[in-house]
């Protein structure tokens, strides 16, 4: 079985289809997504109608929830006072253009997504199982990891929210593969140096039932997008050039 987790797609078309060929080429048997399909680039209702006409399930980002039920925007302190200038108005302007029927879309979405293959328990979020709001980093708490998964009874969870991949084994020894959290990174405003489009590919062979994570491989895939064609769209539209920027610069990590 092979699967791609998609995340954090922000508006941004030109990356979304770079990464749907990309996947066709995985020859992915499903895809799902972890949600933010808005909010930073022009396309957010050109986005949700290519994850609805692929009928692929989406985990509700707390920008997908944001949106649909027209929640107020609070200034986050970790933001300069430019980025959330730049937050508050994206997020305006796609309350004002995106569909009522996308909308719709939006909030119909799931909290999670769970899947099972044989011993291997699965479960998708945005942020955490606990709050789609919640950034889960790679050095996050080993043993707050380890309750939050026994919680949820699953022995793999993949995550977004961060825009930065990881692999994580838990409880931290590769040789010893009892959990596995996944960071799926970002299609559309990736914060890696790179800044192309990432996400995750999971293999999982037909025998996995008798070996469980053993049998999974994971791989996050980055697939080199036409950023320019992005970041123009950008610049000739009412979303704010603070994400041009942002895709034009290598941050610091």
């Amino acid at each position: 079985m092979r699967i791609a987790v998609t995340s954090d797609i922000h508006g941004n078309l030109p990356a979304l289809k770079a990464v749907l060929d990309d996947i066709d080429l995985f020859s992915a048997e499903a895809i799902y997504c972890l949600g933010d399909l808005t909010d930073g680039a022009p396309w957010n209702n050109e986005v949700v109608e290519l994850i609805r006409s692929r009928a692929i399930p989406t985990v509700m980002g707390n920008h997908d929830e944001r949106i649909a039920f027209d929640h107020p925007v609070f200034a986050l302190s970790k933001h300069s006072k430019e980025e959330q200038e730049a937050r508050l108005n994206t997020i305006n302007h796609t309350k004002a253009t995106l569909t009522t029927a996308n909308k719709e879309f939006l909030a119909a979405l799931p909290a999670t997504i769970g899947l099972t293959f044989g011993k291997v328990s699965i479960l998708l979020v945005h942020g955490s199982a606990e709050s789609n709001e919640e950034y889960i980093y790679e050095q996050h708490e080993e043993a707050a990891l380890i309750e939050m998964m026994d919680n949820q009874g699953v022995v793999l969870m993949v995550s977004g929210h961060t825009h930065l991949s990881f692999i994580r084994y838990l409880p931290g020894d590769a040789a010893f593969k009892n959990k596995l959290l996944i960071n799926a990174g970002s299609v559309g405003r990736s914060k890696e140096t790179d800044r192309k489009a990432c996400y995750l590919q999971l293999t999982i062979p037909d025998a996995v039932e008798g070996k469980g994570l053993e049998a999974v491989v994971p791989l996050i895939r980055k697939v080199s997008y036409p950023i320019s064609e992005t970041i123009e769209g950008i610049r000739n539209s009412d979303v704010p050039d603070f994400y041009a920027g942002f895709l034009e610069q290598s941050p610091e990590i």
